[in-house]
């Protein structure tokens, strides 16, 4: 039996299931933490608990018990009595830092914590939460009006060279322009970019993104090589480039969906271009406990209740590439065996 370590509810014998049931306090603390402002009010001072409730707007006394239990994780620290301050493994809550996780944090534990609360629905009814919650209850998602910047400021906005594994493991030589498509904030076009100097690149994306995207590439040498556009995959996908690649992007999309953006694509890829889709892939069978799976798997339940998409086996990549008329050619792990970008792979299809 794996004993807990939570002081949460003893009325059972604390089972491996049990303390599994009992993860969400952790990311209720964050969250709330977040909302709060608390990491912004500390800064790198040590405050009083009376201080941080009003620049809070919080319960002193409910607000001391956060801290406390958030010091109780390494979060924040407890100088004397109801004084803090925050340490450095809390430092990147704050929204003001260098790679601040604040929009992460409120990304996962409650605008997407909202959908993952109806999951038992959505594997009753195979629908997303959007399509199974009561239409008297708002989402968390529609109530606050960060949420699309939140999710712009989560996806594709790391440093280019984080996406360099996935850049080195195709052979862009004899390419000439390589397309991005739903790349966000454009990380890794600007990685492709950076190691090929012979390339040039475009950036497609919805009209927010690509907006959101511009400051960013108006700092960058490699942007000069870049043009960027703003598009609906779902409409139609801009004609120019002979590379394509969409990563992340068809995970999020139901198979009637995802053929259809697929379909555009081939409408306008030339007859030996090349469409690379960067994606999890999920394998033939899961026949034991695997915390690297365990990742992957999370992620298909969190497109099942968020968007009603699917991570895919290469089986199932396979079978929409060819009902959207390509062929598919090869699968590529990124980075090597001993540095596996989190299950990442590239699908390599080719015009049928």
């Amino acid at each position: 039996m794996v004993q807990s370590n939570s002081g949460i509810g003893n009325v059972t014998p604390n089972t491996g299931l049990v303390e599994m049931a009992m993860g969400y306090s952790r990311s209720r603390m964050l969250c709330a933490a977040a909302r709060l402002g608390v990491a912004d009010a500390l800064g790198d001072e040590v405050r009083s608990v009376g201080f941080l409730a009003e620049k809070c707007q919080a319960d002193a006394t409910a607000l001391y018990r956060l801290l406390r239990a958030l010091a109780s994780i390494g979060v924040t620290k407890e100088t004397t009595p109801e004084h803090f301050r925050l340490t450095s493994f809390g430092m990147p809550l704050r929204r003001d830092v260098p790679q601040s996780v604040w929009a992460a944090v409120v990304f996962w534990s409650d605008l997407l914590a909202d959908s993952w609360s109806l999951l038992t629905d959505c594997v009753r009814t195979g629908k997303p939460a959007a399509q199974v919650r009561d239409p008297n209850i708002p989402s968390r998602w529609s109530q606050d009006p960060e949420a699309s910047s939140i999710f712009r400021a989560v996806m594709g906005t790391a440093p280019a060279e984080d996406y360099a594994p996935i850049a080195e493991a195709w052979d862009f030589s004899r390419a000439s322009v390589v397309a991005d498509l739903g790349g966000g904030g454009g990380s890794l076009i600007l990685a492709v970019l950076g190691l090929n100097p012979h390339l040039r690149g475009m950036l497609v994306d919805l009209e927010d993104s690509v907006d959101a995207a511009r400051p960013r590439f108006a700092q960058e040498d490699t942007a000069s090589r870049c043009e960027l556009i703003a598009a609906d995959l779902t409409q139609s996908v801009p004609a120019g480039a002979d590379v394509y690649m969409i990563k992340h992007v068809l995970h999020g999309r139901q198979d009637e969906v995802a053929i259809t953006i697929l379909k555009n694509c081939r409408a306008v890829i030339p007859e030996n271009g090349s469409l690379l889709i960067v994606e999890f892939i999920l394998p033939p069978l899961v026949s034991h406990a695997d915390p690297q799976l365990e990742g992957l798997l999370m992620s298909d339940l969190n497109m099942l209740a968020v968007t009603g998409g699917r991570e895919r086996s290469e089986r199932e990549w396979k079978a929409i590439l060819e009902a959207a008329g390509f062929l598919l050619i090869g699968v590529y792990p990124v980075g090597s065996d001993a540095l596996m970008v989190r299950n990442v792979g590239i699908v390599e299809a080719k015009p049928a």
